[in-house]
């Protein structure tokens, strides 16, 4: 009997790969992998391609480093409705769906949220990217995939240069929907604050800071973390954020930056494979396992 899967991409399986980013992985699902079998469950960790694998066997899959899953959309979104007839998601696919599109900005912002201005531009749209900098004034702006990783397709832009991103722009927009925000500056000196919560509580924070001349925090791209104690506005701030959510997820990871104008804002709201540094804390791989226990006894 398998109780559980911790779902993963194939590069992470059966690996000999000694550098630091492939070990860290490796660490963080270990960590969840022996926290579920220390409350008694089965437990394997596999790759969500993996055509082989008989998904009828497990009773749950948790969603964890299916970090290829964004440029293998399609392919992702078909495996995702197959194996959703075998066996059950967490978060759930109503969930992953929903979060798989960034305009869910949009959605949080309409329950109060506060989010980084978000302008969206559909599949298609006859338009330039002058025509839009000129409607929205900003000096400089973020042009990002609305279905994207890893900084796939992010391009950090000043509203002179515009004519230079053109033809890439219009290539984008040809192939996918397209979604521009204010460039926030304080993500430069301040940076951007990640925080982790569990059945809707929270549990810990790090802090992301992109390399000298960056803007993009991610770890892959130079990008550092480091330890953060959040204050208790922070706190209540990201709990909210999960608590708009219908349902309540299992596990969020609420990434939260300074605006311009020096206010919390949501930059992401990541419920599918967000990286939950739980070798970060001490106790958070024990929290997300009980929060995954209580969902599989409620299967």
């Amino acid at each position: 009997m398998l109780d559980i899967v911790l779902l993963t991409e194939k590069k992470y399986i059966n690996t000999n790969k000694t550098d630091w980013y492939t070990q860290q992985v490796l660490l963080e699902d270990n960590l969840v992998k022996t926290a579920l079998e220390n409350l008694g469950y089965t437990v394997e960790i596999v790759n969500w391609d993996h055509t082989d694998f008989d998904w009828k066997e497990p009773k749950l899959c948790v969603f964890r480093t299916i970090w290829d899953y964004f440029h293998r959309y399609e392919e992702f979104s078909n495996w995702l409705n197959s194996a959703s007839q075998s066996t059950k998601f967490l978060n759930p696919q109503k969930t992953i769906e929903w979060n798989i599109d960034k305009h869910y900005l949009a959605d949080l912002e309409s329950k109060g949220i506060p989010i980084v201005p978000s302008h969206f531009i559909e599949k298609g749209t006859q338009v330039s990217l002058a025509e839009l900098a000129n409607k929205l004034q900003w000096d400089k702006f973020i042009l990002k995939p609305c279905i994207s990783g890893a900084a796939r397709h992010t391009y950090a832009i000043e509203a002179s240069e515009c004519k230079e991103y053109e033809q890439i722009f219009q290539e984008l927009i040809s192939n996918e929907s397209m979604m521009l925000q204010p460039f926030m500056k304080q993500i430069e000196t301040k940076g951007e604050v990640s925080h982790i919560v569990f059945g809707g509580k929270y549990s810990h924070s790090v802090l992301k800071i992109a390399k000298e001349g960056d803007f993009r925090v991610q770890d892959d791209f130079g990008g550092s973390v480091h330890d953060y104690k959040a204050s208790i506005q922070e706190i209540e701030f990201a709990e909210k954020a999960v608590s708009a959510c219908d349902p309540m997820p299992a596990y969020a990871r609420v990434d939260v930056v300074w605006d311009n104008n020096d206010h919390l804002a949501i930059g992401e709201l990541e419920l599918i494979e967000p990286e939950l540094w739980f070798r970060k804390c001490d106790t958070a791989a024990d929290q997300f396992a009980a929060v995954i226990d209580s969902h599989f006894k409620a299967l």
